[in-house]
């Protein structure tokens, strides 16, 4: 059991709070705040996890590469390069040679080099692909064949063939999926065996689980269950979704209800069953599990707190054991193992 380096991006005080959970006792410490300036809002890790790319949505529009020290528990700016728009996800693909982008405002998705050293190449002009209206995520698929991005506002997945040489993306055929009227789609994730999809729909406060096939980018819908907790009305305003790290739980965050809602995984069909909803911070617009699985960290928009809920082995039910204040308008986490200092 290792302790985890904790990485909360901070939207309203432009601020990159660097931070220590302890695994046995689930509290929390700063090591570190990291002035960046700007909208800091969406981020993503290195497909090895020594760099840190955090995307600054105001001007000047730029996404922030960070060298990411796991032994000492400390990150460092290396520079900086201009985005295309706005951009509300951040990802690399699976050779951590490209950057995914998508822009919510701009109805886009960019690819950008990353150099060798893991920096995002400054000079280089970003390739942009217009999809639907809104989109909110671009993320590669486990064989780093596809790229799947979600239109919110259009309704549906774009499917894009990835060349991982030149970074090139081609619209598969057909080059979008149709999801059910009114979803939203939003964020998304993919098993490890690969075969299916798990969306969120912001607009519906659905999970919806799909099936994929790596070899054709085909893309089939199973299931849809709601998120949203018995008996709440208003209107529905889901925000993010992740699997634990052994494929067990799945959880999605829903910022009108200030909730958590977990869901059991079938191990042969990838299903979901419904195992119970939990309260959190005010508008948890971002979470992320912990490498070990023990904890589940929420970042609350309006409490400015991250809280930090243990994670039951056998059931995956939720509770809450600590929060600590970060910065305003927290709303997106990244963790990574602490490695014992050599």
């Amino acid at each position: 059991m290792s302790d985890t380096l904790v990485l909360v991006s901070c939207a309203d005080s432009g601020e990159l709070h660097v931070l220590h959970l302890a695994s046995h006792t689930g509290q929390l410490r700063t090591e570190q705040v990291l002035p960046l300036g700007g909208q800091l809002m969406p981020m993503a890790l290195s497909p090895d996890s020594t760099r840190l790319y955090v995307a600054r949505r105001s001007d000047p529009l730029a996404v922030v590469t960070l060298a990411v020290d796991s032994r000492a528990g400390r990150a460092e700016v290396l520079g900086e390069a201009p985005l295309p728009a706005s951009m509300a996800h951040v990802a690399t693909d699976g050779t951590g040679r490209w950057l995914l982008t998508a822009s919510y405002g701009s109805d886009l998705v960019a690819v950008q080099p990353i150099g060798p050293n893991g920096v995002v190449d400054a000079a280089a002009a970003a390739a942009t692909y217009a999809t639907g209206r809104h989109a909110h995520s671009a993320l590669p698929s486990p064989g780093n064949g596809f790229v799947l991005a979600a239109s919110l506002g259009g309704g549906q997945l774009h499917r894009y063939r990835l060349d991982a040489a030149t970074g090139a993306l081609q619209p598969s055929e057909p080059a979008v999926f149709a999801l059910p009227a009114g979803t939203g789609p939003r964020h998304l994730r993919f098993n490890a065996r690969g075969d299916r999809v798990y969306l969120l729909g912001e607009l519906d406060a659905f999970v919806h689980v799909l099936a994929w096939d790596e070899a054709s980018g085909g893309l089939e819908l199973l299931q849809s269950l709601p998120t949203l907790p018995p008996g709440f009305v208003g209107t529905a305003w889901a925000a993010d979704i992740h699997l634990s790290p052994d494929g067990r739980w799945l959880y999605t965050s829903e910022r009108n209800s200030h909730t958590l809602a977990g869901f059991a995984v079938d191990a042969t069909s990838g299903l979901l069953n419904p195992i119970g909803h939990w309260h959190t911070q005010l508008q948890p617009r971002g979470f992320a599990i912990a490498p070990d699985g023990r904890h589940l960290l929420a970042a609350g928009q309006l409490s400015h707190r991250v809280g930090v809920h243990l994670i039951a082995p056998a059931s995956g039910a939720l509770t809450q054991v600590a929060e600590h204040d970060v910065g305003l308008n927290p709303n997106w986490i990244t963790m990574l193992p602490l490695q014992p200092e050599a």
